[in-house]
């Protein structure tokens, strides 16, 4: 039976070695949560670091360990203290974590750490590979494994791959800096499915994708020629009934029941008329804005003096990488400024900031958000924040209030919180004001729409809706009409080939036979290829034919001394084997003259394009130019050229170009005529872009038509890249 393999850095289970054995308690986190409804069935797998070190294991303990596990439908990835330190401290938390949260300046970019993480990710790839079954659907999660989707992507091709990021995406302008962005980026896109919490994320990858990669992007769509990526945003959601229902359960104890907790926040509350508490609750970690958050606060009761001994800030600090230099100096700078400021205002009565470093329990955390007055959840970058999200799920009496940053992805869900920037402290402490003053009437209304949003938009819910959409996506590529070229369609087309008597073979060649590059004189044959022309030039009752866009000059340089048909510029002139160039048509320069002024004018606005002028044809390149100014200028040229070119001229869509040519004849005219007086019972044409289409469609039923890349097509077949368009001809002469 087909499995789901949930693959993330850490199994969600916490390990205690004792003596001889293991202890395991499941973990609560949002993670954990969320993939339980995939992985409580019995056709499902976890697979990721079981939290302890390998050197850690003795030999003796550490089969128990991974049977132990294997009961549990875990599958453990042993990590010893090198690979820890290198890979999960190094380049994933001293490298990528403040790279994608904004903080430059905290990334080190080590090339043993990239390293490392390489390694790792291959382990977790193995690890995969060993456990995985046809029609199983692996499911990645973080930036820890960026790289294993390709490299489960490599290994097993037809496995079903989803990704999904808990951390923002970068700008390009960020992520750029990256010394490995390439592979990073190639690493994700093995996944069929990428899944980001908000559209800016999305928006921001998809941005990287195609300046850094150079990748054709078409709404949320990664073409990479065999297929497509799909990238959408799912945002995650919370055990909404858990925490509901907690909050519930805890209002209706009685005081002798209440937590010592609870007791001491209701003192506070009756210590003065109108007192209010404001929540923080965090990790330890400079994303999160707590010293922004405190100087705020601060602010806040220089400027409103009124409500000193009346507003105090409960702060509950979770420790967090506490080894790291970064994050001691946080916490240093944090102890020093709630120093500073209980020392400034306290009275003999009041200190304005409760101050708690320590995990807390389940059951005082539910009591923390349900006796708050307001949360203050600012900050400075946050892929999503649950914490925003729990304590308005346990305002079972509809009051209390929300100050969320906008640099969080849960803003985009909550937006009726009182949203802030984080880094204008002015605006978060009249933030605080507007919060204390807002009528209990408007505080319902406000919770009560989020409450609404929250129920529907659950954790579970949003891991159903990734692995629907995971699978939707699979069952429509399986629908597509178009086959790929594999080893059986291989078979027969060489088959066919050696039992026809009179065989035509007819080849584009840039995105073809050859790559494209930047500067199209660049891409030329290279000895191999020349050869493997030869060879087919060579196999008997075989006619070979180049029909390619590029002009006589280029052709004849290349291909002149071989017994073959060549076609330049779209069909506009035709070299017949052993003969001399002949022309179409007679040249028809004005119109030329007129264009190319216009085409300087957008090759001058647009740094990165350029102009080739042909005989019959001018075209007009992008490939070099910024993706996104690309696209706006090629819709401005086409309507201007629309509106100004005759019916005897029309635009062809190349890759990366637009060229503008005459309409009389084409690479479909071309190869009628070179089929028109001959009886061939095999014709192979292959090609790649929008002018090839023509070719397809020209020729008769019983032609064997292939498409370079998996794009829409009137070809039979699809191929991967000019790599396998090589190998396939030298199978059909081999």
């Amino acid at each position: 039976m087909a499995k789901n393999i949930i693959v993330s850095n850490r199994l969600p289970i916490q390990i205690t070695k004792v003596e001889n054995s293991f202890e395991f308690t499941p973990t609560s986190g949002g993670l954990a949560t969320g993939m339980n409804s995939i992985h409580k069935g019995k056709d499902a797998l976890w697979v990721g670091w079981p939290g302890i070190n390998s050197d850690e294991v003795d030999k003796n303990s550490r089969v128990p360990l991974k049977e132990s596990l294997k009961k549990e439908r875990y599958f453990p990835v042993s990590l010893n203290g090198e690979e820890i330190e290198d890979f999960y401290y190094g380049l994933s938390n001293k490298c990528l974590w403040p790279l994608f949260h904004y903080f430059i300046e905290f990334s080190d970019f080590k090339e043993q750490h990239w390293n490392s993480y390489v390694d790792v990710n291959r382990k977790f790839t193995d690890s995969v590979l060993q456990n995985i079954e046809k029609g199983d659907t692996v499911w990645i999660h973080d930036y820890h494994l960026l790289l294993c989707p390709k490299m489960i992507k490599d290994k097993s091709p037809d496995v079903t791959v989803g990704f999904f990021l808990h951390i923002p995406f970068p700008s390009f302008e960020i992520f750029r800096i990256f010394p490995w962005r390439e592979p990073l980026l190639e690493g994700m896109l093995g996944a069929d499915l990428i899944g980001f919490h908000t559209y800016d994320y999305q928006r921001h990858f998809l941005s990287s994708v195609k300046r850094i990669l150079r990748k054709e992007v078409s709404f949320n769509k990664v073409n990479l020629g065999t297929r497509e990526v799909v990238v959408n945003t799912f945002p995650m959601g919370i055990d909404y009934n858990k925490f509901k229902n907690a909050a519930k359960t805890r209002l209706a104890l009685k005081s002798a029941e209440q937590s010592k907790l609870k007791q001491q926040l209701e003192l506070h509350k009756k210590g003065a008329d109108q007192s209010k508490l404001i929540l923080s609750i965090d990790r330890l970690d400079y994303t999160k804005g707590v010293i922004n958050r405190i100087k705020a606060y601060e602010l806040f009761l220089s400027k409103y003096p009124e409500y000193l001994e009346k507003v105090r800030l409960v702060m509950l600090t979770v420790p967090s990488r506490s080894d790291v230099s970064d994050y001691k100096l946080l916490k240093k700078e944090t102890d020093e400024i709630v120093g500073r400021i209980n020392g400034k205002f306290a009275t003999v009565n009041w200190t304005p900031i409760w101050y708690y470093y320590r995990a807390m329990d389940f059951n005082d955390l539910i009591d923390l958000y349900m006796n708050a007055d307001i949360a203050m959840i600012t900050p400075v970058r946050d892929g999503m924040n649950l914490v925003a999200k729990e304590f308005i799920a346990t305002r079972v009496n509809g009051d209390g209030v929300l100050i969320l940053s906008e640099m969080a992805g849960a803003s985009k869900e909550l937006y009726e919180s009182v949203l802030v920037n984080p880094f204008d402290m002015n605006l978060m402490a009249d933030a605080i004001l507007k919060a204390i003053k807002m009528p209990v009437e408007e505080q319902k209304k406000r919770n009560a729409s989020m409450q609404k949003r929250l129920s529907r938009y659950t954790v579970s819910h949003w891991a159903n809706e990734f692995m629907k959409a995971l699978v939707t996506k699979t069952q429509t590529e399986e629908e597509v009409l178009v086959k790929r070229v594999d080893e059986a369609v291989k078979s027969q087309l060489t088959k066919n080939f050696n039992t026809a008597k009179k065989k035509l073979i007819l080849l584009d060649f840039d995105g073809t036979l050859v790559d494209f590059n930047d500067n199209p004189q660049l891409a030329v044959p290279d000895e191999n290829l020349l050869n493997l022309i030869q060879s087919l030039c060579e196999a008997p009752n075989t006619d070979v034919a180049i029909v390619s866009g590029r002009d006589q000059l280029f052709l004849s340089k290349w291909f002149n001394y071989f017994p073959l048909t060549l076609v330049a510029e779209h069909g506009y002139f035709i070299k017949y084997k052993n003969q001399e160039w002949s022309e179409k048509g007679i040249p028809q320069k004005n119109w030329m003259d007129n264009l190319i002024p216009l085409l300087e004018t957008f090759t001058d606005r647009t740094p990165g394009t350029f102009i080739e002028i042909k005989q019959n044809s001018l075209v007009w390149h992008y490939r070099k130019t910024d993706p996104e100014l690309a696209n706006e200028r090629v819709v401005e040229l086409k309507i201007v050229l629309s509106s100004l070119i005759t019916d005897e001229l029309h635009l062809l869509d190349g890759d990366k170009a637009i060229e503008i040519a005459s309409s009389r004849f084409s690479k479909g005219t071309a190869v009628s005529e070179i089929i028109s007086d001959k009886e061939f019972d095999f014709i192979l044409c292959i090609g790649d872009d929008v002018t090839d289409e023509y070719m397809f469609k020209d020729l008769p039923p019983n032609a064997s038509t292939i498409k370079v890349g998996k794009k829409q097509t009137a070809a039979k077949y699809f191929i991967k890249n000019p790599s396998e368009v090589k190998n396939l001809l030298q199978q059909l002469i081999d």
